[in-house]
């Protein structure tokens, strides 16, 4: 989907600014309330916008322990394996991937102790071969969209 720059204005708005109103984003923005609202039915309608839920911390939760799981598959088994994750609460997120191991799944538990049950039910989950364990040890850049959102904003541009 082609982004212009009204749009990465638009996006970089609802980034920094996501409790503000409609209204008071067309007026930063300097449109019409209508315009920047199809912008948005637009935005959402092709998935660059997928929704308005509050990022929230696993860690203020407590499940301060971040690990990435690499999960190798038997043959044939990918898509049970990957419904069967989705049943597993501590699982915030899973990917089938290349290179070593069908998926990687990015964990959180309470202690390291916890991690390791969650490890254990991954391991006996039917079509499970091994998994392969990596420890977060800090977040050296928090998840972000807003540098490749200015990125295409200046290719727009251009």
């Amino acid at each position: 989907m082609a982004v212009d720059e009204l749009d990465t204005r638009i996006l970089r708005l609802l980034l920094e600014q996501p409790r503000t109103s409609v209204r008071e984003y067309a007026r930063v923005l300097g449109v019409a309330r209508g315009t920047l609202q199809a912008r948005l039915d637009r935005l959402e309608r092709d998935g660059v916008i997928t929704g308005t839920t509050p990022s929230l911390s696993p860690a203020s939760l407590g499940h301060p322990v971040l690990a990435f799981v690499h999960i190798e598959v038997t043959q044939g088994h990918l898509d049970d394996v990957g419904d069967a994750l989705a049943a597993v609460p501590e699982i915030i997120e899973a990917f089938s991937i290349t290179g070593g191991g069908d998926l990687l799944t990015r964990v959180v538990a309470r202690d390291n102790g916890h991690l390791e049950d969650v490890i254990q039910a991954l391991i006996s989950l039917p079509g499970v071969v091994r998994t392969r364990t990596e420890v977060a040890l800090r977040e050296r850049v928090p998840q972000r969209v807003l540098p490749l959102v200015e990125s295409i904003g200046r290719s727009a541009r251009s």
